[in-house]
């Protein structure tokens, strides 16, 4: 028997509820072939241990019906985290690849992959070649945002194509989940996931590639940071002072990693009055501008809470394509302007 030939019965195998081999994903993380018999080892990759029973499972009975003589071991390497968390990460850049923007937040739900989608498509508006990474690997909403739940990446000779929407260039875990499928996954696997959106996709020629993160500052953060030179990041909040001090602590990680803070995004900053135009403050008024003369960096931008923006999202289109004349749109056209300037400033 051969090395290739067990690898190739693995990639029969399919991570539970993906479209994706558990080869492809990662998970082996070393094959012995012994004097009678066959010794899989499995990477530390979930908590769900039913998860890894049923693929130790399937390994067993594919390779035992294959290779019926032979003696089958499969086994979890519990040392992987260690291994991972001790491995020198060299930061390169992506070839082709510009600037590499970072949408961050300290908490979720304040809007920060709408921010993302809109400051995408807003910097391919102004005839830059973007791209869009949706690293948000637990919750990935970017297909859904941009209309194009259902699609799936091609791959050639080896490579993932990502998908392209009027010039945008989007690759997303979303992509290779089955609907409702939640990610139970431990960091060494996150960390692949990173590495493999941004090392083994065909994403050409970009002026800048936008980062979707989930929110906090745990291992997707860490493995970008860690794994290509970030241009800068961005900071999503809201008015409250939980949202602003969950800000403070995201904006501290990167300056921490000697990442480049761009400056600070307001979301669902004030309700602009359909009928007189009044700016009316929901929340605690101005949190986002002291925050960010607190720290010492800029306020990009303060998203007014617009009641046609989470209908569009829902609706596959961003707000800057759907209403190019309303004011949220001019916000972000302001933000992409503004990243535009600070990042050439930079280089």
């Amino acid at each position: 028997m051969k090395k290739e030939d067990i690898i190739s019965l693995l990639k029969g195998i399919n991570y539970p509820g993906y479209d994706r081999d558990i080869v492809s994903f990662g998970l082996i993380k070393e094959i012995f072939q012994e004097e009678k018999g066959i010794r899989v080892l499995l990477r530390d990759f979930t908590k769900d241990e039913k998860i890894v029973e049923k693929i130790k499972n399937e390994i067993f009975g594919k390779l035992s019906a294959s290779f019926p003589e032979s003696r089958i071991e499969v086994e979890v390497d519990r040392e992987t985290k260690k291994e991972f968390g001790n491995e020198e990460i060299q930061k390169l850049p992506i070839p082709g690849v510009e600037n590499i923007i970072a949408v961050a937040s300290g908490k979720g739900g304040v809007g920060k992959t709408t921010v993302a989608v809109n400051i995408a498509v807003s910097l391919l508006k102004k005839g830059l070649k973007t791209g869009l990474l949706d690293a948000d690997i637990y919750g990935p909403n970017v297909p859904m945002m941009l209309g194009l739940s259902g699609k799936t990446p091609d791959f050639v000779d080896e490579r993932i194509i990502p998908v392209e929407r009027d010039g945008l260039k989007v690759i997303s875990m979303g992509f290779f989940l089955r609907p409702d499928t939640p990610v139970i996954w431990r960091g060494p696997l996150v960390h692949r996931a990173v590495q493999q959106f941004l090392r083994d996709v065909e994403w050409g020629e970009l002026d800048y590639l936008i980062v979707d993160l989930p929110p906090g500052t745990g291992d997707v953060q860490l493995s970008l940071v860690q794994t290509v030179p970030i241009t800068g990041a961005i900071i999503v909040t809201t008015p409250q002072d939980v949202a602003l001090l969950d800000a403070r602590k995201g904006l501290r990680m990167f300056e921490q990693t000697g990442t480049n803070v761009l400056g600070i995004v307001e979301n669902m900053s004030y309700l602009q009055c359909p009928h007189c135009g009044r700016r009316i403050e929901l929340f605690r008024a101005g949190g986002g501008k002291r925050t960010s003369m607190e720290l010492g960096v800029p306020l990009l931008g303060e998203i007014p809470l617009d009641p046609i923006l989470p209908l569009v999202s829902d609706a596959g289109i961003t707000i800057v394509e759907k209403n190019p004349e309303s004011p949220t749109t001019s916000v972000f056209l302001s933000i992409a302007e503004q990243i535009v300037k600070k990042t050439r400033s930079i280089h």
